[in-house]
């Protein structure tokens, strides 16, 4: 069975290559430029993985994971971000299990990033 991805990210550039690479290893990606068609894709379809830059316009990626999270507690959250030291300071409200992967980064770690929480 693929694994079904929603990838949210608003730069068209690397939200298209990512989308691509994932989709080349072999999985199902419904890529969103901002967190709040995300949102409502996740209120419709069932998600494996929840892979979000973390600052977005309108809903932001922590509170997109908050809500898959809320909406399944079985999804694998993983957040891209060039801001991760910021965004994910302590006391944030981001789920513990989310994994973080700093930009910039090679398409190859990222699908291997994602093959491992997939996996985890």
């Amino acid at each position: 069975m693929k694994v079904r991805i929603l990838l949210a990210e608003d730069d068209p550039s690397l939200r298209m290559f990512l989308t691509n690479a994932l989709k080349r290893a072999g999985h199902v990606v419904d890529a969103f430029g901002d967190g709040d068609e995300a949102v409502e894709a996740l209120q419709r379809m069932p998600y494996d993985l929840v892979l979000t830059d973390i600052v977005m316009p309108g809903t932001d990626g922590i509170e997109l994971a908050r809500r898959a999270a809320e909406l399944d507690p079985a999804v694998k959250i993983m957040f891209i971000t060039g801001f991760a030291a910021v965004a994910l300071a302590s006391g944030s409200p981001a789920p513990r299990s989310a994994k973080v992967l700093s930009k910039p980064f090679h398409l190859k770690d990222l699908v291997a990033e994602v093959e491992r929480v997939l996996a985890a």
